[in-house]
């Protein structure tokens, strides 16, 4: 009994987590008089895909291809470099290391609202504002200090005797950490990639003092679809919108589900 209510309790709770997902999907199918009616339509039978072609132009095409490059930038840098940093904090002892680990946490602490001023005058100084170079560099700033603590926390699980055993074996030390070690943080590059994808993807407020109404991202591009003065809201199409928006999101969650958990004993077995 106690099984069967916990099982309960847990159907219910994804079935309250899903359904805003579930609505946003099904609204996006239906017309305008259907979303405003009183009467809700929770089955989108006879639907049409009108609000799709209404929101798929030029203007999503260029926030779209936009967010994509920034992402994907954002991702590889801030990967690199809490890679290197992550493995000197946990492999190596030199001085300040710990001094470097507090600022890390430190960082996380100082709201991101506190320094817009700041980086909007140092982008304005460097001839980086409204561009891909400004806000990816911006974006890595933001991701960073969080990556680095979370790929120290993998690092530091993986014991440092495996790479001293392949050195025996022959291995010098770059070797035997690619060989053996690096495999098994294939889980923590996965997980911190996720996250720094998520947040670059998802950013909005550093990206609207940063580039031009002209020049947007595909979150400034969506509420760009609520603000319109001279009509009312296009309901169906804002949830189209939000749904071409999530279809990045869920094939790059696809591509890396399998690599999230492969990888944890691979390079760990000798020969």
């Amino acid at each position: 009994m106690r099984r069967v209510t916990l099982n309960t309790v847990g159907v219910l709770l994804c079935l309250v987590w899903v359904f805003p997902v579930y609505w946003m999907v099904n609204s996006a199918f239906l017309t305008s008089d259907q979303v405003r009616s009183a009467t809700p339509t929770f089955v989108p039978f006879g639907g049409t895909t009108a609000a799709f072609g209404r929101v798929f132009d030029e203007r999503f095409v260029a926030s779209m291809r936009l967010s994509i490059v920034v992402t994907l930038l954002v991702v590889g840098v801030a990967l690199l470099f809490a890679f290197l940093a992550a493995l000197a904090v946990s492999r190596f002892r030199f001085g300040g290391r710990k001094g470097f680990v507090l600022t890390v946490l430190l960082v996380q602490m100082i709201p991101a609202e506190a320094m817009f001023i700041s980086q909007y005058k140092m982008l304005e100084g460097w001839s980086l504002l409204n561009t891909i170079g400004g806000l990816t560099l911006l974006y890595v700033a933001a991701v960073l200090p969080f990556t680095v603590w979370m790929l120290r926390g993998f690092v530091d699980g993986i014991p440092v005797e495996l790479e001293q055993a392949a050195m025996i074996d022959g291995c010098s030390r770059t070797r035997a950490f690619f060989a053996v070690t690096f495999p098994l943080l294939a889980p923590g590059l996965v997980a911190s990639g996720v996250y720094a994808f998520l947040q670059a993807w998802n950013e909005f407020t550093l990206a609207t003092v940063i580039m031009s109404p002209s020049n947007r991202t595909v979150p400034l591009w969506l509420r760009g679809l609520t603000t319109q003065s001279n009509a009312a809201i296009d309901w169906p199409g804002v949830m189209a919108g939000a749904l071409l928006v999530a279809v990045p999101v869920i094939v790059f969650f696809v591509l890396v589900q399998n690599r999230m958990t492969s990888g944890l004993v691979s390079g760990a077995v000798k020969g």
